[in-house]
């Protein structure tokens, strides 16, 4: 019978020594990179360019926080309900991230990867990322799918992230073609759907993570690592300035009783007109 074997590349201790990548955690790593670049080379196992490292940095300082939002807002008030589960109201707030808030960092990159790699040519000139562009946005308009990134429920008439980070993707060498098309999205779609919508910023970091040469899989898991640390800031302003009992009571004392009947009576009636 064969010994048990569990192969990693990460993480190893003995009574007296903890390795990281094969490094002195204490001696090669403390104190000399940073959390950013070695989250880089725990996903990778490569070692990041000073540019990359930058990149990843600002994308993750653009998903930190956001004011608040629904994962904030569970993060406190499970803070309120639970005050001795820093963990759990850390753990509520992350589990808000999917389709429409973070996820979209996720879904963008995929959506842009899946054109970018079924191109038999990459362009290298704006005109022709406007073509490839114009035909997803049309395909995706005959096919009434909405397009990962485009639009945002607040920032209607700029997204400031978005030039913050398409500046430092050019500054450090590392805009590639995901970004490259996405701008081009941003470009042509107001000549194909009538109307002009911002590049959500949450998608350009999705864009520029796919650029990075990151997991597609574990995209939406840098979003979580970069609201983590928001959430710390959160729960550290609910604890010097708390809003939680307000936010429940003011549900709480506008709650308003609907019958069975009545309630059903709207739902079919909202259904009329969602038909119509």
């Amino acid at each position: 019978m064969s010994e048990l074997r569990f192969p990693t590349s990460l993480g190893m201790s003995t009574t007296s020594t903890i390795t990281l990548l094969g490094e002195d955690l204490a001696g090669d790593l403390m104190g000399k990179v940073g959390l950013t670049e070695l989250v880089y080379r725990m996903v990778t196992l490569r070692t990041p360019t000073p540019g990359q490292v930058r990149m990843l940095d600002a994308c993750l300082l653009a998903l930190a926080d956001h004011g608040f939002t629904p994962t904030a807002i569970a993060a406190r008030l499970t803070f309120l309900s639970a005050p001795d589960s820093v963990q759990g109201a850390m753990a509520a707030g992350l589990l808000g991230g999917g389709s429409r808030f973070l996820g979209v960092t996720e879904d963008c990159g995929q959506f842009l990867h899946a054109v970018v790699e079924d191109l038999d040519e990459v362009p290298d000139d704006e005109a022709g990322w406007d073509e490839v562009a114009r035909e997803v946005v049309g395909a995706a308009r005959a096919e009434r799918r909405t397009i990962p990134g485009l639009g945002h429920p607040v920032h209607k008439e700029l997204d400031p992230r978005t030039p913050a980070l398409v500046a430092i993707a050019h500054e450090e060498g590392v805009h590639g073609p995901h970004l490259a098309l996405f701008e081009a999205i941003g470009r042509v779609h107001p000549e194909i759907i009538g109307r002009r919508l911002v590049l959500n910023g949450a998608g350009v970091v999705g864009a520029a993570l796919a650029d990075l040469d990151l997991p597609l899989p574990l995209l939406r898991g840098f979003a979580l690592l970069a609201r983590a640390a928001g959430l710390l800031g959160q729960l550290a302003e609910e604890l010097r300035s708390p809003i939680g009992m307000d936010a429940y009571l003011a549900v709480e004392h506008h709650a308003v009783f609907v019958s069975p009947e009545d309630a059903l009576a709207a739902q079919e009636g909202d259904g009329e007109g969602r038909s119509s």
